[in-house]
């Protein structure tokens, strides 16, 4: 019983310090906000893939990756998978560094508020899950309020919509997959790896690379690059296999949260009453969904879908 306790403790923990440290990743960029984000995404990817060996020979993980080989070789779709969760990582991961470093931290938090549904609604499509009429409404909901910003502001929240759909997408490909995070990620990256190599090299011959030109803090911080992208997922990796589902699904707007905290408070970005009101719904949305999977709403639901007959 106090193993499966600490366990708990243990995967509670993880989880949320895994969500915590996404949540302040913003942070991050912005130290190096004066290089480019195509150059900062070379560097995140270079250097994670580097880390990941490093931490596969730590681990003595190379039986298990070739093992993952020789599935390859027999599954040529799981190169497939893998190909295209390498370029929807790199998508998410451009997209994320280059809206931080632009100021538009507060959109980026609502792309991963907006995430979780996204996910849901991949599951429908792919895997034919069902949702109850309180999930169905959180998504009527929530698309209101994307609906209501996208009239206001005269055009679709792009940037909020690329991360939420690039990353449900992608974790929708890892499911599929079924690797372990860590093997997982050293593959992405190694898939997309000679691209971010010979991108730096052209930059170094065309003379505009700001590696090892800026000051030693900024090339340490590009080389931590890796280190800030792969601690927080195998944090969340390890925490999430001890807890159960609907807590990671609570503890997963830790992270928009922060974000969002920082780029109104510490960076001053303007959150008027479009973005109350678009936040307002997708809030209320993701309350809903929460909520959806209690007894309670389980049973409202079920006397909805099934009204009591009227006695004759």
């Amino acid at each position: 019983m106090n193993n499966e306790v600490n366990a708990y403790k243990k995967g509670l923990f993880y989880t949320a310090f895994s969500y915590m440290l996404w949540g302040v990743l913003p942070l991050y960029w912005k130290l190096i906000h004066d290089v480019t984000s195509e150059e900062i995404l070379a560097h995140r990817i270079f250097w994670s893939f580097l880390f990941m060996l490093a931490l596969l020979t730590f681990f003595k993980e190379w039986p298990n990756v070739t093992d993952v080989c020789k599935k390859m070789v027999k599954q040529p779709s799981l190169v497939l998978l893998l190909i295209l969760s390498s370029v929807l990582i790199s998508i998410n991961w451009f997209v994320y560094i280059w809206a931080v470093n632009h100021e538009h931290l507060i959109e980026t938090s609502l792309g991963y508020y907006i995430n979780p549904l996204i996910s849901v609604l991949l599951g429908m499509i792919f895997f034919k899950e069902k949702l109850n009429i309180w999930q169905k409404l959180s998504f009527i909901i929530a698309g209101i309020g994307v609906l209501y910003m996208t009239i206001n502001y005269g055009q679709i929240p792009f940037i909020a919509m690329t991360l939420a759909i690039s990353f449900g997408l992608y974790g929708l490909a890892k499911k599929m997959t079924k690797l372990s995070s860590g093997i997982g990620l050293t593959f992405e990256t190694l898939v997309v790896t000679p691209i971010a190599i010979i991108y730096l090299l052209m930059l170094a011959l065309q003379g505009e690379m700001k590696f090892l030109q800026f000051d030693i803090a900024t090339n340490l911080l590009l080389i931590g690059a890796g280190v800030a992208t792969a601690v927080p997922l195998l944090l969340f990796a390890s925490g999430a296999q001890r807890i159960p589902l609907f807590m990671v699904g609570v503890l997963q707007y830790i992270a928009p949260t922060i974000t969002l905290i920082i780029g109104v408070v510490l960076y001053k970005e303007p959150f008027t009453i479009t973005e109350l009101i678009t936040f307002s719904c997708i809030w209320t949305a993701l309350l809903l969904f929460t909520l959806s999977n209690s007894r309670h709403f389980k049973k409202v639901a079920i006397k909805i879908k099934k009204p009591n007959s009227l006695e004759m």
